[in-house]
C-alpha cells in the first residue's frame, strides 16, 4: 500500500500541474486551444476536420483528454478519503464523515478502478489506431514536444523560460500535495 498511495500522490501531482499548465502553458498546450464545440468533433469524425486539428489535440483527443483528467481527478480524490478497513486510510480521511468514507472506498475499488483502466485502454488503442490506420505517430511528439507541421501554423514559445516555468509549477505542485498529504498526519 505504501506504493499504491505513493503513485497516486504523483498522479495528482501531474494532475495539478497539467491543470495548471493547461492554462498558463505553450498555445497548444492550453485547454482553450482544444476546447471544441460538438459540430466541431462532427465534422472531424466525417473527416472534415480543421488542418490545425493535427497539431495538438484533435476533437476526439481533446475529449479523451478531458475525460481522463476527470476520472483521474476522482479517484485520486476519492483515495485520498477512503479506508480499506484493515491497514490502511487515505490522509484525509478525518476531515470526512464515515459515510463518505464508505461511499468514496467503494468508488474508488470498483467503479473509478474500472473507469480509468478503460479510459486507458481506449487511449492506447486510439494511439495504436492512428500509428498503423492513419500513420500519424502521437508517441514521438507526446515524448520530446515536436512535430513536423507547415510554416504556417502559429508556434508555441518552447524556450528555457518557459522550461524553467514549467519545472517551478511542477515543484509547486508537488509542494502543494506533499502540505496536502501532511494535512492528515
Amino acid at each position: 500500500m505504501p506504493w499504491h498511495y505513493r503513485f497516486g500522490y504523483c498522479v495528482l501531482t501531474l494532475l495539478m500541474f497539467r491543470l495548471v499548465w493547461g492554462v498558463v502553458g505553450g498555445k497548444w498546450s492550453r485547454f482553450a486551444s482544444f476546447v471544441y464545440a460538438p459540430s466541431s468533433i462532427l465534422r472531424y469524425m466525417k473527416g472534415q476536420g480543421d488542418a490545425l486539428h493535427s497539431v495538438g489535440h484533435n476533437p476526439l483527443g481533446a475529449f479523451s483528454v478531458f475525460a481522463m483528467l476527470a476520472m483521474l481527478l476522482v479517484q485520486v480524490s476519492t483515495g485520498l478519503i477512503s479506508d480499506d478497513e484493515i491497514s490502511a486510510a487515505g490522509p484525509l480521511t478525518k476531515f470526512v464523515s464515515n459515510a463518505t468514507v464508505s461511499l468514496a472506498s467503494s468508488y474508488h475499488v470498483t467503479i473509478g478502478k474500472v473507469l480509468v483502466i478503460v479510459l486507458v485502454i481506449t487511449h492506447l488503442v486510439a494511439i495504436v489506431f492512428y500509428l498503423y490506420k492513419k500513420r500519424e505517430n502521437l508517441i514521438k511528439p507526446m515524448l520530446h514536444g515536436d512535430k513536423l507541421l507547415p510554416n504556417s501554423t502559429p508556434a508555441s514559445a518552447d524556450t528555457s523560460a518557459t522550461r524553467t516555468l514549467a519545472l517551478a509549477i511542477l515543484l509547486a505542485c508537488s509542494a502543494a500535495v506533499y502540505w496536502l498529504v501532511s494535512l492528515g498526519g
